[in-house]
């Protein structure tokens, strides 16, 4: 289907917006009369713009405080609406918005409001325009869909028609089931919106917290399936009045928004893109650094060995049992530290992950390879980490057997075939794998970023909680695979400003933490201090044998169970932007230790600071 945005769902100028839109990919535009009057450009000037853009102009809004007012009143309004009409005959609009009034002028009376709403699409008739009336969900007498296409019934002209806003039509909590009873060449319009849901006023929580289908906690899809069944065919629109969006960049913000268009019209049965290909583990993180000493010392007294190194690259593979850490020190490094810039994923079918990803919209990106290094598919996820395609050496075999669920494949190349083996000698191991990976996202793209790992990779999303921090609340959702072998949780700091935002962390399984943390601690790795009243607070919270807290406050190991399980996790100090955590996972527990995220993160403040 055709596919549209209003110019209010993005940061700019209005030449920006549409530049924006077009190259994301959508047909048409909704003007807000907001960014046109504040445009230097000349109503003919943005048509003809939007015409060198290849789109059309869908939809002019809003106009307001229309209906059921007094004769005198909605003669100014007839006045006010013919200028509008002819300055939409200048930009080559068709259809006008005009919402339910909020004005305390208008009276409670559908009889009034159709008849002028009629006489309204008369003058629009004159100019080849059509008005698709729409109720606010804070509208003064009309506020819900049906009222709102009763009394367009009840006005029976042919250029009267009504907009469907799923905003206005789930947050006020209505049945979209009765949309099916409009005829389809009646809806004029219709406007997506998503918003997570919340208990406040519904006008503040419309014009400040709205996002893109997928991104909230509406049934987007349930309410399209309607709309389609009524059978409407005009463009999916999306309206989102958002406070980040706002001060977000235009372009990014775009192609996000078309994506969650393209997983609406896949669930929805609109549109068939490749299939998602779930990441079955993780095959390897890659952190750049400019100084590899520090890098190395944490890793060793992690348990890592050096194993390999990259035959082309200034790259060197660390190992400890399926855990894998690389390490690049090329041009990519970063002045102000260590940084984690990539992930292996392993997949069962890379090209097909990658054909999904660009798909979505996802950016492919260039690799500059030898003729002999293996193959890998890579795209970037919003906060530009690379994600990896590709296969391990102990799964390549498994999918030739079809092992995964998958059809006999012919034996993929793997990553590792690029890297020749080094003298090492292997250290006691206390790692089992990579349990999952924290990524702190910028302070506009975590809804974004939660969108991507669900649709791109196919992930499964856990609701979003709130984590306190010193200076602040952190929200962090993760994403996971159905066994669990790829969890990854997204967060995002409390302002644009935090200096700590996008520090980045790697939790590492193990199937005893005390013996790992008495190990990283004897080989001179420095475990992050927790002060002694969360240990008093864990005494009264939990029975636990004798000695065991006295062990959990030496080492600074953090503690948490629920119904399921156990979980017991430490982690080292920062180098550069990472750090890593030590996990043992007992039971059935599926947590990150939501409890502590507090305690570690004013700890690590507390690290911070100037002297220490």
């Amino acid at each position: 289907m055709r596919t549209s945005i209003a110019t209010v769902s993005l940061s700019g100028s209005l030449t920006e917006k549409l530049t924006a839109a077009a190259r994301a990919g959508f047909d048409g535009v909704e003007i807000f009369e907001n960014d046109l009057l504040a445009s230097p450009l000349t109503p003919e000037e943005i048509r003809a713009r939007t015409t060198d853009l290849g789109l059309s102009i869908d939809l002019y809004q809003p106009m307001r405080d229309i209906e059921a007012v007094p004769e005198d009143e909605f003669a100014r309004n007839l006045r006010r609406a013919r200028h509008k009409f002819e300055l939409m005959r200048r930009l080559g609009a068709d259809t006008v918005l005009v919402c339910s009034s909020v004005s305390p002028l208008a009276v409670d009376d559908d009889a009034l409001a159709a008849g002028q709403l009629r006489q309204l699409a008369d003058l629009a008739q004159d100019f080849g325009i059509r008005v698709a009336y729409e109720a606010l969900a804070w509208g003064r007498h009309v506020s819900t869909y049906d009222h709102a296409w009763s009394i367009v019934e009840a006005a029976d002209h042919p250029s009267l028609g009504t907009c469907l806003d799923s905003f206005h039509i789930l947050a006020r909590g209505c049945d979209p089931k009765g949309i099916e009873d409009i005829p389809g060449e009646k809806i004029f319009f219709l406007q997506l919106a998503d918003a997570p849901l919340m208990a406040m006023d519904v006008l503040q929580w419309s014009r400040h917290y709205r996002c893109f289908p997928g991104q909230g906690g509406f049934d987007i899809a349930g309410l399209l399936g309607h709309v389609m069944s009524a059978g409407y065919r005009g463009p999916l629109s999306l309206e989102v009045f958002n406070d980040v969006f706002r001060q977000a960049e235009a372009g990014p913000t775009a192609v996000d928004a078309r994506r969650s268009l393209l997983v609406l019209q896949e669930a929805t049965g609109l549109a068939t893109p490749p299939a998602p290909v779930v990441p079955t583990g993780v095959a390897f993180t890659e952190l750049v650094t400019p100084d590899v000493a520090p890098v190395a010392a944490l890793l060793g007294a992690l348990g890592f060995t050096r194993t390999a190194r990259h035959r082309s690259k200034p790259v060197d593979l660390w190992q400890q049992g399926e855990a894998r850490v690389l390490v690049n020190t090329g041009p990519a490094a970063r002045r102000d530290g260590t940084a984690l810039a990539a992930i292996g994923l392993e997949s069962p079918d890379p090209a097909a992950a990658a054909r999904r990803a660009e798909s979505l919209l996802a950016p492919v990106l260039p690799r500059r390879r030898a003729l002999e290094d293996a193959p890998l598919d890579a795209v970037a996820a919003p906060d530009g980490t690379e994600l990896f395609f590709c296969v391990s050496p102990e799964r390549s075999h498994s999918l030739k057997q079809g092992g995964t669920g998958t059809p006999d494949l012919p034996e993929l190349p793997t990553w590792t075939d690029d890297f020749e083996p080094v003298a090492h000698q292997p250290a006691a191991r206390s790692v089992t794998r990579v349990d999952h990976l924290a990524l702190t996202q910028p302070w506009h793209q975590f809804d974004e970023a939660a969108l991507f790992h669900r649709s791109v990779l196919g992930l499964g999303a856990q609701e979003s909680v709130d984590v306190a921090d010193p200076y602040g609340l952190h929200r962090s959702r993760a994403v996971t695979n159905a066994d669990g072998s790829v969890r990854i949780a997204l967060g995002v700091g409390p302002a644009p400003t935090d200096d700590g935002a996008r520090a980045q962390h790697i939790a590492l399984a193990t199937d005893d933490v005390v013996t790992a943390a008495r190990r990283f601690r004897e080989a001179g790795g420095r475990l992050l201090p927790m002060p002694a009243n969360y240990y008093d607070d864990l005494a009264a919270r939990y029975e636990f044998a004798d000695g065991e807290l006295a062990t959990y406050r030496e080492l600074g190991i953090l503690y948490d169970r629920d119904g399921d399980g156990e979980f017991r996790h430490c982690y080292t100090e920062t180098v550069g932007r990472v750090f890593f955590e030590l996990v043992q996972r007992d039971g059935g527990y599926q947590g990150y230790g939501a409890r502590n995220a507090p305690v570690r993160r004013a700890a690590q403040h507390a690290m911070r600071r100037p002297g220490r």
